[in-house]
């Protein structure tokens, strides 16, 4: 059995702190041509996630949030947001299943936060065309900082 508890998820925190992109996951599938991969993913505030889909191929995406508090964003084709949920189990809300095709992030609103990932496999690296065109790059850190800022007015 693989075990998921706070031994677990405290170690994965640790890392992701002296991550420098501030997040670390943490595989269950044995392999990235598993039919389903399932993470645990630590993310702390400033890790930038630049909203994305998943489409050719096309995956749904699980996200339960097991600790801390986050902020998942839906976006339309041209980068307007469509829905903000605030995932805190403290509040009763707990994740949201995102279907494929659809423009995403998560935006992390408090240190220790750590995500359950479900997807289908196998591990496919997101395409260029699956990575928004009104985000800026993970690359350009000035660029991603004031994007999540204008995330972060929204809420």
């Amino acid at each position: 059995m693989k075990l998921i508890d706070e031994k677990l998820l405290d170690e994965t925190t640790a890392r992701a702190k002296q991550s420098p992109r501030l997040r670390m996951n943490h595989n269950f599938h044995e392999s990235l041509d598993d039919p389903v991969n399932r993470l645990i993913n630590a993310m702390e505030p400033g890790t930038y996630l630049r909203p994305h889909r998943h489409k050719n191929p096309d995956k749904n995406e699980i996200f339960l949030l097991l600790r801390g508090k986050a902020a998942l964003f839906l976006f339309d084709d041209n980068g307007y947001i469509t829905e903000i949920v605030t995932l805190d189990p403290s509040n009763g809300i707990y994740g949201g299943e995102i279907p494929s095709g659809v423009w995403h992030t998560l935006l992390i609103l408090e240190s220790g936060s750590v995500v359950y990932e479900i997807k289908q496999g196998p591990f496919v690296p997101l395409s260029p065309e699956n990575m928004s065109p009104w985000s800026p790059p993970a690359e350009d850190l000035e660029g991603a900082e004031k994007y999540m800022n204008k995330l972060k007015s929204h809420l």
